[in-house]
């Protein structure tokens, strides 16, 4: 059977599986996963992803590997294969590295062909083929983590371009109050707002505000909910969605923000629906193997975003 090792990159790990590309379902005992320091020097981030794509590899020996495909955060030249990290606090020393070049060097295989979405694009793309959400709505795909990625479905279809969406189709870069959307829906704006309300100076994630002290963490959920239905609801009326797909690690803790984000939709009078999917990493690691279909490819690869 053809398989594709599926790669999701996140802002602190890496995770793997190898994918059964008829049925888009993980493989047992193919999933690995590391932490990595984003901080870190370019060998070493390279390296460590190297090793557990590796472990994937080693599980599959005698299985036809079609290649391997990354769910990857942006700023990135996705057809290239290109890092252009530079202004989003992470993975700083792969700016303008050649993944497609570079990481090969660290693998077990070098004759893969390696291909590139962004991961946001492949959470999307994945919830769609495991079922998890209808492949003839509209749909906007929202992570957040570590950062704020966002995507544009037409069915199976990413839209990359056009009046309907945003520039590239995605979100995270665009302004908001004084900064860009990034700083405000991502885990580091959450560690913010509880250091500076709370006088905390040191605490580790949002997962950890909420176990040291809840009234505080609903407090900044209500204050995080309010700001991501103002910045959310233009591109929502632009595109009119039937529905909006939330994943990511703070997606874990949608009891303290979802009811008040659907009471403000509703308010609003709007009939979107929202969806939590639990395992972010698995809907990112099937989209992105979803890009070793060459029909698929073929017809994305020309629109992929640039940056």
């Amino acid at each position: 059977m053809p398989i594709a090792i599926g790669v999701d990159i996140g802002g602190s790990h890496i995770s793997c599986a190898a994918v059964d590309m008829k049925t888009h379902k993980t493989l047992s005992k193919t999933y690995f996963k590391q932490e990595v320091n984003s901080k870190d020097s370019k060998e070493n981030i390279l390296k460590t992803w190297g090793n557990c794509i590796n472990k994937t590899l080693a599980s599959i020996i005698e299985e036809t590997v079609e290649g391997i495909s990354f769910a990857m955060p942006g700023p990135f030249k996705y057809k290239e294969g290109i890092a252009m990290f530079e202004i989003n606090d992470k993975y700083e020393a792969l700016y303008n590295v050649s993944v497609v070049e570079e990481l090969p060097k660290y693998l077990s295989r070098q004759d893969l062909k390696l291909r590139f979405l962004n991961d946001a694009s492949s959470f999307g793309l994945g919830s769609i083929l495991t079922g998890g959400v209808s492949s003839d709505k509209k749909v906007i795909a929202v992570t957040l983590g570590t950062g704020f990625g966002a995507a544009f479905f037409d069915g199976m279809m990413p839209v990359l371009t056009g009046d309907r969406v945003p520039e590239n189709g995605c979100l995270w870069d665009k302004e908001y109050k004084d900064g860009i959307s990034d700083d405000y829906f991502s885990t580091r704006w959450f560690l913010s707002k509880y250091q500076d309300k709370f006088g905390v100076k040191t605490i580790h994630g949002v997962k950890s505000i909420i176990e040291e002290n809840e009234d505080a963490a609903k407090e900044i959920f209500t204050e995080f909910s309010d700001n991501f239905y103002e910045y959310m609801l233009p591109y929502i009326n632009n595109f009119t969605p039937d529905l909006l797909v939330i994943g990511g690690s703070i997606a874990k803790s949608s009891k303290l923000f979802l009811p008040r984000l659907e009471q403000l939709f509703e308010n609003g009078e709007s009939s979107l629906k929202i969806q939590i999917i639990d395992n972010t990493e698995v809907a990112n690691i099937i989209g992105a193997s979803y890009t070793l279909n060459d029909v698929f490819w073929n017809e994305i690869k020309t629109i992929l975003p640039e940056i």
